[in-house]
């Protein structure tokens, strides 16, 4: 009787557990290398060319990302088109709306925020860590405001493709697929 109770019980916590986090001690390990690899790589860059307290290529929205690209990879919200599309479309509406409204904060970033959704939504890119970048561009400090346009190529896309790139190496080791779609399909010739 005790073992029947335990088998139901236990079949019941496998339907509410999500299943990737049943995951083995090797895919945790691959988890944190890629991440750490990723987030280190951008950390690497910013000191070398930066002061260590500007922190203008290693914007918060990429630790997200990388919950998402490390962690999840077969979520249609970590796949690359998402990844990049939703931190540049949502950068570029940053500071667009940046620019149209910039002595109004608070409306900047919700307008900001709310059409990045919108607009990945629209294009099939959504990315929850794009709304963060989006008011990222509205609210960082006065030297991403300064940046204007130039946020958009980096640190967003510059930091984008290195977590990208990085995700590809880490994510296909072991039995992982990342993409989880061929990004290139190969032409069948007849």
């Amino acid at each position: 009787m005790p073992g029947k109770i335990i088998r139901k019980h236990y079949r019941r916590a496998r339907y509410v557990l999500y299943r990737e986090t049943l995951i083995d001690a090797k895919e945790h390990i691959l988890t944190f290398i890629g991440s750490f690899v990723g987030i280190g790589l951008i950390g690497l860059l910013n000191s070398q060319y930066l002061v260590a307290n500007d922190n203008l290529f290693l914007i918060g929205s990429f630790g997200a990302s990388s919950v998402l690209i490390y962690g999840i990879i077969n979520s249609p919200l970590a796949q690359p088109r998402n990844l990049i599309g939703g931190h540049v479309i949502s950068a570029i509406i940053g500071v667009t709306i940046l620019k149209l409204f910039p002595s109004e904060l608070w409306f900047a970033g919700a307008l900001a925020v709310s059409l990045s959704i919108v607009a990945m939504q629209i294009t099939k890119t959504l990315h929850p860590p794009g709304g963060a970048t989006a008011l990222i561009a509205v609210t960082g400090g006065a030297k991403i405001k300064a940046m204007g346009y130039l946020y958009v190529f980096s640190p967003v896309f510059t930091g984008v493709m290195i977590l990208f790139l990085v995700a590809l190496v880490f994510n296909n080791m072991r039995h992982r697929k990342y993409p989880a779609k061929p990004i290139f399909k190969r032409r069948r010739i007849h």
